[in-house]
C-alpha cells in the first residue's frame, strides 16, 4: 500500500491524503477514549520499532499518531462532559501529547550510534619523520674457511668425507650418504651450520655449491664464495668483486 500511494501524482496524493487525515481524526474521536488509547499506544510502539529496518512503515505510523491524537483527545473531552473544564483538559491533553509526539520524533530523528573511536592521527612532523620503505637490514658477513681435503677433513654434520686426487688439480668428493662430487679441487669448506659444502674447481675457475638440505648443486664459472650471511652465501667476481647473493648470481648461472 505504501510503495503504491508513494508512486500516485501530487495532485492526486493530496486530495486523497487530506481525505484519509479527516476519516483517521473520525475514527479516533468517535469511539470511546479508552478504544483510541491502545491504538495510539500501538503506533507508538510500531514507529519506534520499524524505524531501523522498516523507515518508509515508522513514518507511516508517526503520521498516524500525530494525526490521531486530536481525534482521541476530541473523544476525551467528550467523555468528560463536553464543557468548559473538559475543553481545558483536553487542550493541556494537547500539549502533553504533542510534546511526547516531538520527543518520539526527535529521537527517532536523531538516534545515537555508536562508532569506535577513532585511533589519534600522527602530526604532519611525525609523518615527516617517518621512515619510508622497509627496515634495513646490516648485513655482516662472516668469512669462508676453507680446508684441505688432501689432509683431515672435518663435516660439521659428522659425516664421513673422502677426497680422492685424480690429479693433482683434480679430484672427487665421496660422502657418506653416498653423494658424489666430481671434478673438484681439493680446497673446500662448510657453511657455518653445515648446511652448504662449497668446493673450488681446477684452475680457479668457479666455485661448487651443495645445498646439502635441499639437495641441489650449483657450478659456477667465474663466481668465488666471498663469505656467509648465516646460512646464506655470498659470492664475489674475484677478490675485489662486489659480494652478490646466491639467488642473484643464478641468473648469471653456467657451468664450470
Amino acid at each position: 500500500m505504501v510503495p503504491v500511494f508513494a508512486q500516485l501524482p501530487w495532485y492526486v496524493r493530496v486530495p486523497l491524503g487530506a481525505l484519509a487525515i479527516v476519516l483517521w481524526v473520525g475514527v479516533l474521536a468517535l469511539p470511546p477514549w479508552w478504544l483510541g488509547l491502545p491504538l495510539l499506544l500501538a503506533l507508538a510502539f510500531g514507529a519506534a520499532m520499524l524505524a531501523s529496518r522498516y523507515h518508509e512503515w515508522a513514518l507511516w505510523c508517526r503520521r498516524a499518531l500525530k494525526w490521531g491524537l486530536p481525534g482521541w483527545l476530541f473523544a476525551l473531552q467528550r467523555a468528560l462532559g463536553g464543557d468548559l473544564l473538559a475543553w481545558g483538559a483536553a487542550l493541556l491533553g494537547a500539549l502533553v501529547g504533542f510534546s511526547l509526539v516531538a520527543l518520539l520524533e526527535s529521537l527517532l530523528d536523531h538516534r545515537v550510534r555508536r562508532t569506535p573511536r577513532a585511533a589519534p592521527q600522527p602530526e604532519w612532523s611525525e609523518l615527516a619523520m617517518a621512515p619510508v620503505g622497509p627496515a634495513a637490514h646490516i648485513v655482516e658477513l662472516e668469512p669462508a674457511r676453507w680446508q684441505d681435503a688432501k689432509g683431515r677433513l672435518d663435516d660439521p654434520r659428522g659425516s664421513p668425507i673422502d677426497y680422492r686426487p685424480v690429479n693433482d688439480e683434480s679430484g672427487s668428493y665421496h660422502f657418506g650418504d653416498g653423494r658424489t662430487l666430481e671434478r673438484l679441487s681439493a680446497r673446500c669448506g662448510f657453511s657455518p651450520q653445515g648446511r652448504w659444502f662449497v668446493a673450488s674447481t681446477p684452475q680457479g675457475r668457479g666455485d661448487l655449491l651443495w645445498d646439502r638440505q635441499a639437495d641441489k648443486v650449483h657450478r659456477l664459472r667465474g663466481w668465488q664464495l666471498y663469505g656467509w650471511d648465516g646460512e646464506q652465501p655470498w659470492l664475489a667476481r674475484g677478490l675485489d668483486g662486489v659480494p652478490t647473493r646466491l639467488h642473484e648470481v643464478l641468473g648469471d648461472k653456467t657451468t664450470a
